[in-house]
C-alpha cells in the first residue's frame, strides 16, 4: 500500500516506475514529461525503464481575470481541449477564446525554443508513449497532451502519474489507451498536498535534465 504524502517527486517517480514495470526494456517506449514538475518524474521513470526521454509542452488556458481557472489547454503539436461547460458559464466568445489561445501559444513556443533548442522532435509513430506528470487535478493539461500525441500515430498512449483524483482518471481513461496512477486519495484538493517537498521546478532544471538525457541517448 502506498504511503502518502510522497517525500518528493523522485519518491513518487520510483513508485510510478514500479507500476510501469511491464514497459521496462522495450525499445518502442518513449517517456514524455510535462513541464515543469513532470520532467524530473519522467526522467526517473525513463531511467528505471531503460526508455528514451523527451518533453511535451502544455499550456493552460486561464480564464480572463482568473488565470488559475482553466477553460482549456493547448499542447505541442496543436493539441487543444476546452472545458465547454466553463466556456459557456463564463460567456466566452470565440474571439475572446482565440485571444487567450494566441497569448498562450506564444508562451508555448517560447518554452519549446528554451527547452528543446536545436534538438529535433522525437519519432512517435508506432511507439508506446508514456505521458508523465507529477500529478493531476482537473486533468486538462494532460488531456491536451494526449490529444496532441494522438495525431502522430502512436501504437499506445499511456497516462502515468504518482497521484490524482479518481474522477479525473476516469475522464482520461476514455481518451488514453491506459492510465496508471499510484495513489488516488480522497479529498484531493491539490497535487502539492501529497508531497512533503513540492518545491517549484525551474526552467534551468528542466533544461539540464533534458540535455543530460539527450546526450546519453545520442551516445548510445
Amino acid at each position: 500500500m502506498t504511503r502518502l504524502p510522497f517525500k518528493d517527486r523522485i519518491e513518487g517517480a520510483v513508485a510510478l516506475a514500479e507500476a510501469l514495470s511491464d514497459y521496462a526494456g522495450r525499445d518502442d517506449v518513449l517517456v514524455l514529461g510535462l513541464p515543469r514538475g513532470g520532467v524530473p518524474v519522467a526522467a526517473e521513470v525513463a531511467r528505471r525503464l531503460g526508455a528514451g526521454l523527451d518533453v511535451i509542452i502544455v499550456r493552460k488556458l486561464g480564464a480572463p481575470g482568473q488565470p488559475e481557472l482553466a477553460v482549456g489547454a493547448i499542447a505541442s503539436g496543436g493539441g487543444r481541449v476546452f472545458n465547454e461547460d466553463l466556456v459557456r458559464l463564463m460567456h466566452l466568445s470565440p474571439t475572446a477564446l482565440e485571444r487567450i489561445i494566441e497569448r498562450e501559444s506564444k508562451e508555448l513556443e517560447r518554452r519549446e525554443r528554451l527547452y528543446r533548442g536545436a534538438h529535433p522532435f522525437p519519432q512517435m509513430k508506432d511507439r508506446c508513449l508514456i505521458l508523465v506528470d507529477d500529478g493531476l487535478a482537473t486533468g486538462a493539461t494532460m488531456r491536451a497532451a494526449v490529444n496532441a500525441v494522438r495525431s502522430t500515430g502512436p501504437r499506445e498512449v499511456v497516462v502515468a502519474v504518482p497521484v490524482a483524483p479518481s474522477d479525473t482518471l476516469e475522464v482520461l481513461a476514455q481518451e488514453a489507451d491506459r492510465v496508471v496512477c499510484v495513489a488516488t486519495p480522497e479529498n484531493f484538493m491539490a497535487v502539492g498536498r501529497w508531497y512533503l517537498d513540492f518545491s517549484q521546478v525551474e526552467d534551468v532544471e528542466v533544461m539540464d535534465i533534458l540535455a543530460e538525457a539527450w546526450a546519453r541517448q545520442d551516445a548510445s
